[in-house]
């Protein structure tokens, strides 16, 4: 089994990556993760109190979890991933993502990289480094489209957490990537260095 993980800040296009690589493969070939659905559960907590956590944190995701599922792929074993409701910062109480075992598991999230525990587990680590005026503006629409946010809260959750947590966290993991991919799924070539690699590996090559 092949682990690739793929990171970088908020509307980098880390989805759009793995999502064009998986495409070339072949979705019977590889296994999805998100590490969003790996944020931890607060439903315990009431609803105005969720709201105040700071998501952008890498301690916001339960990566002991994401971890243990890892490993019984490896093994062989399938796993059952949790799903978030980011409208209401809480999982689904009642519904997993099935993750079976493949040739190819493509892992991408914010802090793929910056958890050394999730690191280690990585054969090909990926960045996605994108300019953040443009990431800003991807999360904008996504936040009111996707999640019901207003733009007044997008931009306090944007300066008092994302923008930090990135310069503390995202950016620097940038140094333990095996390949960075400017501007995410525009470059091509970066998508397509990315698939060649893992095709070598499903035909039977190293990496030398």
């Amino acid at each position: 089994m092949l682990i690739i993980g793929i990171a970088g800040g908020t509307g980098s296009g880390k989805t759009t990556v793995a999502r064009s690589v998986i495409d070339r493969l072949g979705t019977d070939k590889v296994t999805f993760i998100s590490q969003d659905n790996y944020y931890k559960d607060h439903s315990h907590l009431e609803f105005s109190e969720r709201e105040t956590i700071n998501y952008d944190h890498p301690f916001a995701f339960d990566n002991d979890l994401l971890v243990e599922h890892l490993l019984a792929l490896q093994s062989g074993r399938t796993a059952y991933a949790p799903v978030y409701d980011f409208t209401k910062h809480a999982r689904f109480p009642d519904r997993t993502v099935e993750l079976a075992p493949n040739n190819i598991v493509i892992i991408e999230g914010l802090h793929v990289l910056s958890d050394e525990k999730v690191r280690q587990l990585l054969d090909i680590k990926v960045f996605v480094d994108t300019d953040p005026d443009v990431r800003i503006l991807r999360r904008v629409l996504r936040d009111i489209q996707e999640r019901g946010r207003t733009i007044q809260s997008i931009h306090d959750q944007y300066l008092n957490t994302v923008k930090p947590m990135h310069e503390a966290f995202i950016e620097p993991s940038k140094k333990y990537a095996d390949i960075i991919i400017p501007e995410g799924g525009h470059n091509e070539v970066g998508i397509q260095l990315l698939s060649i690699l893992t095709e070598k590996y499903l035909s039977g090559g190293r990496f030398d």
